[in-house]
C-alpha cells in the first residue's frame, strides 16, 4: 500500500526527505509587523531574525488553511499520515483535521490520521521518520497508527532558549510558575509535557543550562539507545555540535541528527535556541 507523510513546516525534514515524494510540507506563514513571509523553501533565517530583532511587536504565525491540507492529501497514494505542530501552540492541527474531513466527504478512497504532535521542530520529524520506519518494515495502517500514538507518550523534547520573550507574549508560558531575570544570565531548561510547557530547571549561563538538559534527558529516557537523538538550533551550530557531545558522553543512540531552524521553529527558539528530541 501507497502512502504519504505530510508535515507542516515547524518540522525539520533533512534534505534528502524534501525531495522525496513520501513527503509533502504545508507552509504556515509568519508575520513580524508588517513583514510577512511564507515559512517554506524561500524562508531567509538570517533576514527574518533581523526583522524579530528590530521590531518591538512580537512575531506571529497563521496556520495553514484546511484547504492547502487538503490540496496536499490528494494524489496516488492510499494512506497519508499527517503530524503537525501542538495544538497548544498553532491551529495547524485542527486545520489538519478538518482538511481531512473536507477530503474525505469530497473525495473519500484512503485512510488519513492525523497526529497533533503536542511538540514542535524536531519533535514533528522524531514522529514523521518513526511513520516512515513503520511503513517501510510493512505494518498496516492500523498498527502505524496505534505504534506511533504510543511512541508519541514516550517521546522527549527539551529546550534551552536564550529569549522567551515569543513564548511569553503568545501566552505559550502558562504552566511557568516562575522564570528568572534575563539580566543574571540564568537560562531555565523547558520541556513539553503532553503539549505544556515546563520548566524543569535552571544554570547560570548557557553551557551549564545544556549541561542540565543533557542530563534530564538522560534521566528521563532510560532507552536512548533505541532512539534517534535529533537536535535542532537557530542558528547556533557550535551549541548543537556541543548538545550532541554532551548527549553521547551519557548514552549511546540509535542515530544522530543535527538541523537548523525553519521559519515557525526559528520564531519560537529566536536566535541561539536549542531544542532537543529523543
Amino acid at each position: 500500500m501507497s502512502y504519504r507523510i505530510v508535515v507542516d513546516s515547524c518540522c525539520e525534514l533533512q534534505e534528502q526527505y524534501k525531495k522525496d515524494d513520501r513527503f509533502r510540507i504545508v507552509p504556515l506563514c509568519l508575520e513580524v509587523g508588517d513583514y510577512k513571509v511564507m515559512d517554506d523553501e524561500h524562508f531567509d533565517q538570517k533576514e527574518f531574525l533581523r526583522q524579530v530583532a528590530a521590531c518591538p511587536q512580537c512575531p506571529k504565525s497563521a496556520c495553514p488553511s484546511p484547504e492547502k491540507y487538503m490540496e496536499a492529501y490528494g494524489g496516488d497514494v492510499d494512506e497519508v499520515y499527517v503530524v503537525t505542530l501542538s495544538s497548544h501552540l498553532s491551529g495547524s492541527y485542527n486545520s489538519a483535521v478538518a482538511g481531512r474531513d473536507m477530503y474525505l466527504e469530497r473525495c473519500g478512497g484512503r485512510r488519513i490520521h492525523v497526529v497533533d504532535s503536542e511538540s514542535a521542530s524536531c519533535g514533528e520529524t522524531q514522529l514523521a521518520m518513526r511513520i516512515m520506519r513503520y511503513r517501510e518494515a510493512g505494518l498496516s495502517f492500523e498498527e502505524t497508527v496505534k505504534k506511533i500514538e504510543i511512541f508519541k507518550r514516550r517521546m522527549r523534547t527539551y529546550f534551552v532558549l536564550d529569549n522567551l520573550e515569543t513564548l511569553r507574549k503568545n501566552g505559550r508560558l502558562t504552566g511557568v510558575k516562575a522564570l528568572v531575570a534575563s539580566a543574571l544570565n540564568i537560562k531555565p531548561v523547558m520541556v513539553g509535557t503532553f503539549g505544556q510547557i515546563e520548566q524543569k530547571g535552571q544554570a547560570i549561563g548557557t553551557n551549564k543550562a545544556l549541561a542540565r538538559m543533557a542530563d534530564c534527558l538522560a534521566a528521563d529516557v532510560p532507552d536512548a539507545r533505541e532512539r534517534t537523538l535529533m537536535i535542532t538550533h537557530c542558528n547556533c551550530p557550535e551549541r548543537a555540535g556541543y548538545m550532541r557531545e554532551l548527549m553521547e558522553k551519557r548514552a549511546s543512540y540509535r542515530d544522530v541528527v543535527i538541523m537548523d531552524t525553519a521559519g515557525v521553529s526559528s520564531m519560537y527558539a529566536n536566535d541561539g535556541g536549542v531544542i532537543v528530541t529523543l
